[in-house]
């Protein structure tokens, strides 16, 4: 039987970054950065008025230690006026937020503390060097590295990229994963059920985890327990896979469908593995081993076996899945928050298997958090898991949890 700790440290030497692209703006929101940016120019490129007003040199509002107490207006300027206006010693020229400051003038008196004066305008009080003007690089220096790899890039980020003048950016791609259940007892969830079948849980679960996860699912749907149409299915796929996530097909004692499909196409291994739910795992590449993926230069793709049960599949994607997922976007961080809670009721755990109990954890960093199972931990059904904000984490050597015990908790949420 394999130990959690060596199926994941397989996983993980197999799920490097997906190869860098240069992408849109539009897309590289959500994306890690793939290289170092470095401003091609000076933001802003020219001084520019902060605030609505009047540029002057601020000279020219002071005389003899006095307040002189008005200027004749030169000149408008807006926003996206041309730069290179020089400025005419003794004027003012009322200028829009964000208009390019007239050379030689070096402050913005704002509108507000004038008299609002269209051809001579008064001020309140003097105006001192570099006031409510923004200068050239204030924002940023041509030639300074302003975004480093590895940062993820949201809102703040693309809204510098695009200050700069970058229209597109080197990103790890989200990776695309390819979702197949297999069973010729799955129907969709708004097909009437017959007796027999069973509605597919874990194409529509795994969809919404992979996304959660910030990649891109391309959820195939329910492919028949037969050789030739599972076959089919991850050769029609996988040339737009960057992983495949299988789930159901491993039964031992039914037709090892799965199993004989996958053999000849790569590296999969089908393993016990020493957790609960989830026993039964499968992971490993596939590709130009078994597939005409020639011109794809030979390229090979992880590719994850799930148990069908939706509790085992969505717990299992936890442990391995989303680390795998996080590590092919680039991402630092690749697990999810854990913290320690005080279990509030016991429950048995079996001997030699990490076990993953549905629990929804309470409390503070300051107060200390409490862990209560949901459901009967030795079965925890898809109710226990929708009620659960995390996963407790039982390990291998302990045979129970007594209340007041202190447990480990994957937290699934807030």
């Amino acid at each position: 039987m394999r130990s959690v700790q060596d199926h994941l440290a397989a996983v993980l030497a197999a799920a490097g970054p997906v190869p860098p692209l240069d992408v849109v703006l539009h897309d590289a929101a959500g994306c890690i950065l793939a290289s170092d940016v470095v401003s091609p120019v000076d933001v802003p490129a020219v001084a520019v008025a902060s605030r609505d007003g009047y540029a002057v040199a601020a000279h020219d509002t002071v005389v003899d230690g006095a307040q002189r107490l008005g200027l004749p207006v030169a000149h408008d300027l807006h926003a996206g006026s041309a730069a290179g206006l020089r400025h005419v010693p003794g004027t003012a020229v009322r200028v829009a937020s964000g208009a390019p400051l007239p050379r030689g003038a070096d402050a913005v008196v704002p509108v507000e503390e004038t008299d609002r004066g269209q051809a001579r305008v008064v001020f309140q009080r003097g105006a001192t060097p570099g006031q409510h003007v923004r200068r050239a690089g204030d924002d940023v220096r041509a030639g300074e590295v302003v975004l480093t790899a590895g940062t993820r890039l949201g809102a703040r980020q693309v809204a510098l990229a695009a200050a700069m003048g970058r229209g597109r950016l080197p990103v790890h791609p989200t990776p695309r994963v390819v979702l197949l259940s297999v069973g010729d007892e799955l129907v969709e969830p708004t097909t009437a059920a017959r007796p027999g079948t069973v509605f597919d849980v874990d194409g529509h679960a795994l969809e919404a985890a992979v996304r959660d996860a910030g990649a891109t699912p391309v959820r195939v749907g329910a492919v028949p327990d037969d050789h030739a149409a599972l076959r089919e299915a991850l050769e029609d796929q996988l040339v737009r896979a960057d992983l495949v996530v299988l789930t159901g097909g491993l039964s031992e004692l039914a037709r090892d469908t799965v199993k004989d499909v996958l053999a000849p196409l790569g590296t999969v291994r089908l393993d016990q593995v020493a957790m609960t739910p989830g026993t039964r795992q499968g992971f490993g590449t596939v590709g130009a081993l078994g597939l005409d993926l020639a011109e794809q230069g030979g390229r090979t793709v992880p590719l994850f076996a799930l148990q069908g049960h939706p509790v085992a599949a969505q717990v299992s994607f936890e442990v391995f899945v989303r680390p795998a997922l996080r590590a092919m976007a680039g991402h630092a961080e690749l697990f999810r928050p854990s913290v320690a809670a005080v279990a509030t009721q016991g429950w048995v755990s079996p001997p030699g298997l990490r076990q993953f109990v549905p629990a929804t954890v309470l409390g503070t960093p300051d107060e200390g958090y409490r862990a209560t199972p949901v459901g009967d931990p030795s079965a925890p059904s898809t109710t226990a898991l929708a009620h659960a904000n995390a996963l407790a984490v039982v390990g291998e050597a302990d045979l129970s949890v007594h209340p007041g015990t202190v447990v480990h908790c994957l937290v699934l949420e807030g």
